[in-house]
């Protein structure tokens, strides 16, 4: 039976997917790529063995196990989670929140209390919300679709930076996660060939540059993290400890 494995279709995994596709042969495994909140579903169903979660639905996951320190994260500075808006903070009366992650759904309101002081409606965000950020009404995006939107718009609030403000941390927005824990040997080969395709990311870089005609170069090499490492682990316990759940690391 093959190990199923669902991933995040953003840039930001351009890696652990062509290490994944490379290293880890069809017989053995199966990819399937969707967006945050799909990755989520589909392995609280319990319809995959292994996904790249946005890490606010850990508490929703009976007896998890985060199977590998490789993440998506950021140590400041991301581009791609931002909230974007017309005026200041101090005058937002709406934000549209994404509906493709509950991980920067999250996030935002915990800045918004703890580090904005503001109160704001928070509206659910249909798919072409982007259109009504204007005025008073602010918007959160995430993913590839943030490239060139604060070209839009007066006020940029990047969450990564807007993070490290309140904590002095890096921030973890996604984890490998299973369900249960497998076999060692499914976890080793997993692991091998995330790390391969780390180790391939500046020659992707350049196949992308080639492909997209544009150069995410600073965006792969500088803002993503791609290891969480204490400091990253210390951010997901941090996190949820706003969101009054605990944390299990296995």
């Amino acid at each position: 039976m093959r190990t199923s494995i669902v991933a995040v279709s953003y840039l930001n995994t351009t890696p652990f997917i062509y290490g994944i596709q490379q290293k880890l042969p069809g017989s053995e495994f199966e990819l399937s790529l969707e967006h945050p909140a799909k990755c989520a579903s589909v392995l609280l169903e319990g319809k995959v063995d292994i996904g790249l979660v946005p890490v606010a639905v850990l508490p929703e996951l009976d007896g998890y196990h985060i199977i590998s320190d490789y993440c998506i994260g950021c140590n400041g500075e991301v581009e791609t989670v931002c909230l974007y808006s017309d005026v200041p903070l101090s005058e937002i009366q709406t934000i549209y929140l994404d509906y493709q992650s509950k991980t920067s759904v999250n996030l935002i309101k915990i800045l918004a209390k703890e580090l904005w002081k503001i109160n704001p409606t928070w509206k659910d965000a249909d798919t072409h919300y982007i259109d009504n950020i204007s005025g008073k009404t602010a918007g959160l995006v995430i993913g590839d679709r943030t490239f060139d939107l604060a070209e839009k718009y007066r006020y940029t609030f990047d969450l990564g930076v807007e993070w490290k403000r309140l904590t002095g941390l890096p921030f973890v927005f996604a984890c490998w996660v299973a369900k249960k824990e497998g076999p060692n040997g499914v976890k080793t080969k997993f692991n091998k060939a995330l790390k391969y395709g780390i180790d391939c990311k500046e020659d992707l870089i350049s196949e992308l540059k080639l492909e997209l005609g544009v150069d995410h170069s600073n965006y792969l090499k500088n803002r993503i993290l791609f290891t969480a490492g204490e400091q990253g682990k210390e951010a997901i316990s941090l996190f949820l400890k706003y969101l009054s759940t605990p944390i299990i690391f296995s």
